[in-house]
């Protein structure tokens, strides 16, 4: 890693995809190892306004806790978790092959004896391949789409939203939520093209039932699961470049079968479809994000969260559309400090006019302002002001909160 570590480095350590990433490297026999990670923990301030209204179904700024207080404070890693992963590679037959194992433990927990969290498994996966043909993966990693989303937001490096009234929470949200639907990590088959002078796409199948409960809470939560009768298919195209001016564009897509339960003993189907569209464009010290997204069916935030609205009435679901997206500029001055600042929203509609009697979610923003310093090579200081908003269908319904946070972040 150079010393001016950019956003790509965290991208590296998320998706194990990268060589210039490369952390402690032990060579054993017919293979390479390759140990690589992360250690951050940061002091968050939230300050959180008196609720208008209704609390925001589905909103993403911290609310007043059940005594009124506003102000919280809490000590938890950022967007990424503390991180260790385990990589080995080897060539045979002519074909490339690896692995990677990966463990997220946490560093802070709000239980009496600090330890009731359990670590998190984001990957397990292995691939082959060869750069004339391509490359196979299998097993568990980031989801292909909006992975490109989460991989350029300067966040990543820092905390962005989700700081709770809670310490001790795994992770915090960065830009999930208030500019991208979570590409999670999913079980996958997927191939990826070899690269062609700067073109490479991937298209793959996912983890069936990969979702999460949904409506309008007209139903019992025993009878709210959402259930998908086929493989996800997700795949991206991705061109990058080199110069002067640097820079990639990519495009990614998602769709999924959807069945869950309308009311007691009725079900339905529907289809669940998003697509995005991405570039960032780098000059010298100046680089340029921008990132759109629009889909039916997928809801906000997470893929399937309040997706559809459930009408008990003709015993089907009403999808709601969805969009938003981000853009950020970050600018490194001559003390390698990087500065960046963002603005983010993700938007949701309702299905229909009785979807929007309560206190269902209108859009999700965020302000973000950040400094990230290069105190080595490896170590960062990181400093950020985030504000987030949500606001109801009911326009009246606001949550507003404010979020400080001081802290570092180390990658080996």
């Amino acid at each position: 890693m150079n010393n001016k570590i950019k956003l790509a480095v965290a991208g590296a350590v998320l998706s194990a995809a990268s060589v210039a990433n490369a952390g402690i490297i032990i060579p054993a026999g017919d293979w390479t190892m390759d140990i690589n990670g992360n250690v951050n923990a940061f002091a968050t301030w939230t300050d959180a306004d008196k609720t208008k209204g209704t609390a925001v179904d589905g909103g993403l700024a911290t609310t007043r806790d059940a005594d009124g207080e506003s102000n919280t404070q809490e000590i938890n890693t950022g967007l990424l978790p503390a991180w260790l992963g385990f990589t080995g590679t080897t060539r045979q037959n002519d074909v490339d092959v690896s692995f990677t194992i990966s463990f997220q433990p946490n560093v802070s927990d709000n239980g009496a004896a600090g330890d009731d969290l359990t670590p998190k498994n984001r990957q397990a996966f292995v691939t082959f391949g060869d750069k004339s043909w391509g490359t196979v993966k299998l097993g568990k990693d980031l989801g292909i789409f909006g992975g490109q989303a989460i991989l350029n937001d300067m966040t990543l490096l820092g905390v962005g939203a989700g700081a709770s009234a809670i310490s001790g929470a795994k992770t915090t949200l960065g830009g999930i939520g208030t500019g991208y639907i979570y590409p999670a990590w999913k079980g996958q088959i997927a191939y990826t093209t070899p690269n062609m002078n700067g073109f490479q796409a991937t298209i793959g199948i996912t983890n069936p039932n990969q979702g999460a409960t949904q409506n309008n809470g007209a139903l019992a939560s025993a009878a709210t699961d959402l259930y998908q009768d086929r493989y996800g298919v997700e795949g991206q195209a991705m061109y990058s470049w080199t110069g002067d001016v640097a820079g990639k564009v990519w495009a990614s897509f998602a769709s999924y079968d959807v069945t869950g339960y309308v009311d007691t003993g009725v079900t339905d189907s529907y289809t669940a479809d998003v697509y995005d569209i991405g570039a960032t464009i780098t000059s010298g010290n100046a680089s340029l994000t921008g990132y759109y997204y629009n889909g039916d069916g997928v809801g906000t935030t997470l893929m399937h969260a309040q997706g559809a609205y459930a009408n008990t009435t003709t015993g089907k679901f009403d999808k709601r559309d969805s969009d938003g997206g981000y853009i950020q500029a970050t600018y490194v001055i001559p003390t390698g400090t990087k500065l960046g600042v963002a603005y983010g929203v993700s938007n949701l509609d309702n299905a229909n006019a009785a979807d929007s009697a309560g206190a269902l979610l209108d859009k999700n923003e965020r302000w973000t302002v950040g400094a990230y310093h290069p105190l080595t090579k490896h170590l960062n200081l990181v400093a950020e002001y985030n504000k987030v908003e949500a606001e109801g269908q009911v326009s009246s319904n606001k949550n507003e909160s404010d979020h400080f946070s001081l802290g570092a972040i180390l990658f080996f």
